[in-house]
């Protein structure tokens, strides 16, 4: 008994000091319920948090993206003035706008010009353009190089000037085209619209 007592520093009986433990206890186990009350909410507010910034992660990756970038020969202030200007029926059926009239030559059957041009589905989706590529197109005209509403657009037009071409299926892509990164495709023999300037006929701007 002796040793016993001096084991808890003089305590005659063992009784409180097993009440003792049992208090310890119980403030613990009443802790550890708050700390594990404030780690759940901790953890929804959390995931509350991450839910927001993941719905807004598509939103925020869009709007950091540049925009669109195409480049046109007539944009939306040439296109309203269209509006207004008369157009030409081929008996072809291809049809034009000048946009511009031109003051240098027409090109002769056989020459070539050096020309832009954008090319466009009927709801003017580009789908191909020399501008993109960065330098004008070399065609020698009445020579079948190029699509035939194209070939016979361009040989009236004079050398300055702009026109928007609608071309008529079956003087368009008889095998259409496949569509590609950024370019819808164009169905076989479907009317398109071609936008052209005509920059210079080589060998005769020369003689002017």
């Amino acid at each position: 008994m002796a040793l016993a007592q001096k084991a808890f520093g003089g305590v005659k009986s063992t009784v409180p000091a097993a009440r003792s433990r049992t208090t310890v206890t119980r403030v613990c186990c009443q802790a550890n319920g708050t700390q594990r009350r404030s780690f759940l909410q901790n953890t929804a507010a959390f995931t509350a948090a991450a839910a927001i910034l993941i719905s807004a992660q598509p939103a925020a990756i869009a709007a950091s993206l540049p925009p669109q970038d195409i480049k046109v020969i007539c944009d939306t202030e040439c296109s309203a003035k269209l509006e207004s200007v008369p157009e030409v029926s081929l008996p072809s059926g291809l049809k034009y706008k000048d946009i511009v009239v031109g003051n240098g030559p027409t090109p002769p059957v056989g020459f070539q010009v050096v020309a832009h041009y954008v090319a466009m589905t009927p709801n003017l989706r580009v789908f191909d353009s020399s501008l993109d590529k960065g330098k004008p197109y070399d065609i020698r005209v009445g020579a079948g190089q190029v699509i035939k509403g194209l070939d016979d657009g361009l040989l009236d037009m004079k050398a300055g000037g702009i026109r928007r071409l609608y071309i008529p299926g079956d003087m368009a892509f008889p095998k259409g085209l496949k569509a590609a990164p950024g370019r819808p495709a164009v169905p076989p023999s479907t009317p398109v619209v071609f936008d052209v300037q005509l920059l210079y006929i080589p060998g005769l701007e020369a003689d002017e």
